[in-house]
């Protein structure tokens, strides 16, 4: 069996500043899962763990982490963290983002 492609997590500034707002249990239990989901099989949907939302060029997909969503995209061998947010506040962000 060929060993899986291993994708480079990134963070952008907006989302390691949104990291940095959330409490040390919640920072580390989004990275946790991050890193666990993201660098192996960031594609893969998982029930309504991880989902490629529709209707958006380039693709945008959601992380879910209890009450907080990580927002990122596939870029060839990166996976590009856009926003890690609570999720009441993910309608607002993303009506910006389309």
């Amino acid at each position: 069996m060929a060993p899986q492609k291993e994708f480079r997590i990134e963070l952008s500034a907006g989302s390691e500043k949104d990291l940095g707002a959330l409490p040390t249990n919640i920072q580390c239990a989004v990275l946790s899962e991050i890193n666990l989901r993201l660098r192996s099989e960031p594609y893969r949907e998982i029930k309504t763990r991880t989902k490629r939302l529709t209707g958006l060029v380039p693709p945008l997909y959601r992380l879910r982490v209890g009450d907080y969503r990580a927002y990122y995209r596939i870029l060839e061998d990166r996976v590009v963290v856009l926003a890690i947010l609570h999720k009441k506040d993910t309608e607002r962000w993303l009506k910006r983002v389309r």
